[in-house]
């Protein structure tokens, strides 16, 4: 894809804005966003603080880079008792002029190097997202912005095929998933995760995915193909099996009856898949991780894995605003365990443990996953992906002894 015009479809609006743009393309977004009526964006602009339908935060907290900060407040005009309900929020799509497609880690603590992200930021909503603080890195507030407005990367496949195809190259998995979801909603639409599934097959390039949408079942084709050469696997996240619970916290990714069908039909198809039970949330969620797992193996997953939850910069008060909301009743206690996990705070940045914690409740729930996953027959480390079927874009398969000169 080389272009996708200004449109409104539904509650979407896309705009190529001139922010994401390299300098010769602002004069033709301004002229789009002037035919079509829309303002200029205005990308900190705080929202009120209450909750919206299908919106996972209540909050839209400033920009932690930037020296000012504004907050709505009651101009008295709405009628006693009877507040206005707040308007729904649009999904806005802009276009984003990234020139590479890999985004490269060295952390120890990540089962993968190399990462390819279609999107930055994610329409589920999910309220304990860790990829919730990247947002501020692009001039966005990680709360409401995060999940209403999404940069979209449309040339990401032939960047890839470009990236991969380099001379000096060296194969290893690219985990697709990393920090937001390659399956959000907007996918249906763009099917640019389909663009890249293409171009690895292409290479015969291994891969893993991680998604809690079922909107991964789209491209079975695909995946079956490559699972069939010892090319891919797929995670599913279920945080939740309480269908009111994940509506709450993840408002737009799909339900856990459908996350289950997701690993079900990968299963049946031939694709290695396993659960991620992610995060566990002491005090709200970390009761159901024994029956996560076991509705998981029912369905045929190989593998599982565990994280609990950590809260990072601004997502520490992004949930402390959607626990009041959502559980008051029990909002002390969850932090209160957040805390007795994290060394008495509510986050750990620390490699390691940050994504297991620290401490007696810690503790206590690294052992029932073990003992669960042990139970149901589900493996912690899944078998390595095939790398020596790789051939570089461009350059025809050539015998070894020859690739090596």
């Amino acid at each position: 894809m080389s272009k996708v015009p200004l449109e409104r479809k539904g509650n979407i609006v896309m705009l190529p804005t001139p922010s994401c743009l390299t300098a010769d393309r602002d004069a033709e977004a301004l002229a789009a966003l002037d035919r079509a009526g829309l303002p200029e964006p205005a990308p900190h602009a705080p929202m009120p603080g209450l909750a919206r339908k299908g919106r996972g935060a209540t909050l839209n907290p400033p920009v932690r880079f930037e020296t000012r900060e504004t907050e709505p407040f009651d101009d008295g005009w709405a009628a006693p008792g009877m507040p206005d309900p707040p308007p729904p929020l649009e999904t806005t799509l802009i276009r984003d002029s990234s020139r590479s497609a890999i985004a490269w880690n060295e952390s120890p603590d990540i089962g993968f190097d190399r990462a390819v992200n279609p999107y930055r930021g994610c329409e589920h909503g999910c309220i304990y997202c860790y990829a919730r603080p990247s947002h501020a890195y692009l001039g966005y507030s990680p709360g409401l912005d995060f999940e209403t407005k999404i940069l979209f990367k449309p040339e990401i496949a032939s960047l890839l095929e470009r990236e991969i195809g380099r001379p000096g190259y060296v194969v290893r998995p690219i985990a697709l998933g990393s920090n937001t979801d390659p399956y959000q909603p907007v996918e249906r639409r763009l099917a640019l995760t389909r663009a890249v599934l293409e171009t690895l097959e292409r290479a015969g390039h291994p891969l893993t995915i991680v998604t809690k949408s079922a909107g991964v079942l789209r491209d079975l084709d695909i995946l079956t193909r490559l699972a069939g050469r010892n090319l891919a696997r797929v995670h599913v996240s279920i945080t939740t099996l309480d269908p009111d619970l994940a509506r709450r916290m993840e408002p737009r990714a799909s339900s856990p009856a459908r996350r289950l069908e997701a690993i079900g039909a990968l299963a049946g198809a031939g694709v290695p898949v396993g659960v991620m039970a992610a995060p566990m949330i002491p005090g709200l969620n970390d009761a159901e991780l024994e029956r996560i797992l076991a509705a998981a193996a029912q369905a045929r997953a190989r593998y599982a894995a565990f994280v609990l939850l950590r809260l990072p910069h601004e997502l520490k008060a992004l949930f402390e605003g959607w626990l009041a909301e959502h559980r008051p009743d029990r909002a002390r206690h969850v932090l209160s365990l957040v805390r007795q996990t994290r060394e008495g705070r509510l986050n750990d940045p620390s490699f390691h443990g940050r994504m297991r914690g620290s401490g007696p409740y810690a503790g206590l729930i690294a052992a029932r996953f073990a003992r669960a996953a042990q139970k149901y027959g589900l493996a912690d480390r899944p078998l390595p992906l095939d790398t020596s079927q790789f051939v570089a874009p461009g350059r025809a398969a050539e015998p070894r002894q020859l690739a090596l000169l």
